[in-house]
C-alpha cells in the first residue's frame, strides 16, 4: 500500500485482500476454537495408532475375556432395565410361572379383601400353569366372610402350623408378615401383595401400597395392565380371564375395606371399582352384602352400646368373654354411629387372648398408631392398622403380669387407650 498525491493506494492482490479480511474478521474466540480443533486433531491422530497397537499387543485370552465381560455388562444392564420397567403384574406372573405349585396365604381370620386378593393372585398363577392352594390361619366366622366364601364357592384350606402349608413357595396377600400359626416366623414368602404398613417383604417380589384402600385394588391393576379378558370377550391368548366370580369378589373386597368407598380410599380404588363393574354378578354381590346376622353378634353389639365408656368424643367398651371374635369389629362399627363419637375401641376375651378393634373418623386420631402405642410395653402383644381402623391381640397372661411385665389392669388399660387416642405419648 502506498500514497500518491495524498491518496491511499492498495497494493494487495485480490487473494491477499481476501485473506487479510478473514483474519481481521476472526474474533479471539474463533481463533481459540480453531487452535484447539487443530490440537485435538493432532492428539487423535497420535492416539489411534497407540490404541490399535495396545489391542494388537494384548494376549488373545485377555482380549476375549474383556469382550465377553463387556457383552455381559451390556446384556445385564438391558435385562435389569427391562425387568424394572415391566408392569408389576407381568413380573408377578413370570415369578409364579417359575413355580410348579404355590400357596397363597391370607392373614388370620381372613376378610373379603384378603380372600378376593387371593382369588386374583390364584387366577394369575393358573394362567401360567402353576398349581394353586389358598390357605389361611384362624377361622372364618363373620357372617359377611362366611357368605363371601360360600357364595363364590371358594376352596380354602386352614393351617395351624407351617408344616400344613401345601408348598414351599408362599405368596402373602393382604398382610406382609406371616402370623397366626406355629412356625410362622420361619416362613419366607417369595412374594407379598399388601396395602397395610409394615416391614415384611417377599424374597423375590414385594408390592405394598399403603395409600390404597384395599389390596384388591392392586390386583385389579394387574389384571387390567395384563389385558385380562372378560367372559363375554374372546381371549387374547394369555389365558387370563376375569370371571364374574373374580370380579364380584374383588369389587366386594374393595367395598368392604373402604366402607363402600367412603373411608381410607384413593382414586385408584374408584377406578378399580369402575373397571370391575361390567363383569360382576349382581345377585352374588347382593347375597354377600346382606347375609343373615347370628344372635351372638347382635347380643355383643347391644352390650357394646349399653356398657360403653365415653370421654369427650372417644368411646371404649369391654364386651367380656365372647365366642365369636368377628363380633368385635362389628360392635366397633356400631358404636361409630353414636352421635358425637369420632373414635372407638371395643375389646373382648376369647381363648386366653384379648382382641381389640378400633375405628376412627377423627383426623386427629390415627387408630393403628394409637392401638400400637397402647400395647407397646405388654410382652407378646401386637397391634396396628390404618388411620381409620386398626386391631390387635394381647395375651391375657402377659397383661396380668406374667414374664417381665408388671401387668396392666383393665381400668389402666382403658385409660391408656383414651390417652393414646388423645395423642398422648409417654
Amino acid at each position: 500500500m502506498g500514497t500518491r498525491g495524498g491518496l491511499v493506494i492498495d497494493s494487495l492482490t485480490g487473494t491477499e485482500r481476501a485473506l487479510s479480511r478473514d483474519v481481521r474478521l476472526s474474533t479471539p474466540l474463533e481463533l481459540h476454537v480453531q487452535t484447539e480443533a487443530t490440537r485435538l486433531s493432532i492428539v487423535d491422530s497420535a492416539l489411534v495408532p497407540t490404541i490399535t497397537d495396545t489391542i494388537q499387543g494384548m494376549d488373545p485370552l485377555v482380549l476375549s475375556l474383556a469382550v465377553i465381560g463387556l457383552v455381559g455388562l451390556i446384556l445385564g444392564s438391558w435385562w435389569v432395565i427391562r425387568w424394572f420397567t415391566r408392569a408389576p403384574g407381568n413380573r408377578l406372573q413370570r415369578i409364579l410361572g417359575n413355580q410348579d405349585e404355590v400357596t397363597i396365604l391370607m392373614h388370620p381370620n381372613p376378610d373379603p379383601d384378603a380372600m378376593a386378593t387371593a382369588m386374583g393372585v390364584g387366577a394369575i398363577a393358573e394362567s401360567v400353569g402353576t398349581d394353586v392352594t389358598l390357605q389361611f390361619p384362624g377361622e372364618i366366622r363373620h357372617q359377611e366372610n362366611r357368605a363371601f366364601r360360600t357364595v363364590l364357592e371358594l376352596e380354602l384350606d386352614r393351617v395351624e402350623s407351617a408344616s400344613d402349608l401345601e408348598s414351599d413357595a408362599v405368596v402373602l396377600v393382604d398382610h406382609n408378615t406371616p402370623r397366626g400359626f406355629t412356625g410362622s416366623q420361619m416362613v419366607e414368602p417369595i412374594a407379598v401383595i399388601d396395602h397395610h404398613p409394615g416391614n415384611g417383604a417377599g424374597t423375590v417380589f414385594t408390592d405394598v401400597r399403603t395409600d390404597y384402600g384395599a389390596a384388591s385394588t392392586i390386583i385389579v391393576e394387574y389384571l387390567e395392565d395384563m389385558g385380562a379378558s372378560r367372559e363375554d370377550e374372546e381371549t387374547d391368548g394369555n389365558g387370563l380371564l376375569l370371571t364374574a366370580e373374580i370380579a364380584t369378589g374383588l369389587l366386594y373386597g374393595i367395598l368392604s375395606d373402604t366402607n363402600h368407598l367412603t373411608k381410607g380410599c384413593s382414586a385408584a380404588d374408584f377406578e378399580a371399582a369402575s373397571y370391575l363393574f361390567p363383569s360382576i354378578d349382581e345377585d352374588q354381590l347382593d347375597r354377600i352384602a346382606n347375609p343373615q346376622v347370628s344372635d351372638d353378634v347382635l347380643q355383643i353389639k347391644a352390650e357394646a352400646i349399653q356398657k360403653k365408656r365415653i370421654q369427650g368424643a372417644f368411646g371404649i367398651c369391654d364386651v367380656g368373654d365372647i365366642g365369636n371374635v368377628d363380633a368385635i369389629p362389628q360392635a366397633a362399627d356400631e358404636l361409630m354411629h353414636l352421635e358425637g363419637v369420632t373414635a372407638v375401641v371395643v375389646y373382648g376375651e376369647h381363648d386366653g387372648t384379648i382382641h381389640l378393634s378400633g375405628r376412627s373418623r377423627d383426623d386427629r386420631v390415627h387408630m393403628g398408631e394409637a392401638l400400637r402405642h397402647a400395647v407397646s410395653d405388654i410382652p407378646m402383644a401386637n397391634a396396628g392398622g390404618h388411620a381409620r381402623m386398626g386391631g390387635g391381640q394381647v395375651s391375657v397372661d402377659h397383661m396380668n403380669g406374667i414374664g417381665p411385665s408388671d401387668g396392666v389392669s383393665k381400668t389402666e388399660f382403658e385409660e391408656r387407650l383414651f390417652a393414646a387416642m388423645a395423642g398422648e405419648r409417654s
